[in-house]
């Protein structure tokens, strides 16, 4: 990251401006979703033209782009300072559900349901790939003497996601599922369906890690 220090008085300007769009942006996305974001609106709302706000950003994709950026930059930061600190796969689940609770608007825009017409970049995957590299770690770390599986041989064929990790293939799936049934509890909570069916949802949460880590 450059040190703002360095950068000129019209640099300094433009970090600034960039980021209060970004905020503007996370403000529409609250209110009506990503697929409703409007530069024009935002433009309106900090008192510029909306040609003047796209000297920022060229356009929706580019803003959008920017917000899952820093949405997967931000979660595998946690990842990363959790393994760091010697969180297990359960120290680093429970890293991902208080990051998802800290900003559900955040985490549906990168685990939700696709923005239309939107593809992000390779650099943005690449991030996304960080993430799932550290739950690859933990799970490789972990002992695992099941018989293999159908899946086993079939994702040692379907594994490019992986980044080229040397993970064993009882590793790679337990890594996928993990990731798959924490998420579904995760979408579940944030969206609001458990409301009003009177259980805990951290439990349950606790409950399915529980299940995971004895495989």
């Amino acid at each position: 990251m450059t040190d703002t220090r360095t950068k000129t008085p019209r640099e300094r300007y433009r970090t600034q401006v960039r980021a209060e769009i970004k905020e503007h942006a996370w403000e529409q996305i609250a209110t009506a979703g990503a697929s409703a974001l409007s530069l024009n609106a935002i433009a309106k709302r900090m008192g510029m033209s909306g040609p003047a706000l796209y000297r920022y950003f060229a356009g929706r994709d580019e803003l959008i782009t920017e917000l899952v950026r820093d949405a997967y930059r931000s979660l595998a930061d946690t990842f990363r300072a959790a393994a760091g600190a010697g969180a297990d796969l359960a120290g680093l689940a429970h890293a991902l559900r208080a990051w998802a609770l800290d900003d559900p608007h955040r985490y549906f825009l990168v685990f939700g349901t696709p923005v239309p017409g939107y593809r992000a970049p390779d650099d943005v995957t690449g991030i996304a790939a960080e993430t799932m590299a550290v739950i690859l770690d933990a799970c490789a770390a972990l002992p695992s003497d099941r018989p293999t599986t159908p899946f086993d041989t079939h994702i040692e064929g379907h594994r490019q996601w992986a980044d080229g990790h040397p993970a064993p293939p009882a590793a790679v799936h337990r890594a996928l599922t993990v990731w798959t049934r924490l998420h579904g509890v995760l979408s579940l909570e944030l969206a609001g369906h458990f409301t009003g069916m009177g259980f805990d949802p951290a439990l349950l949460y606790a409950a399915e890690l529980d299940d995971l880590l004895e495989r």
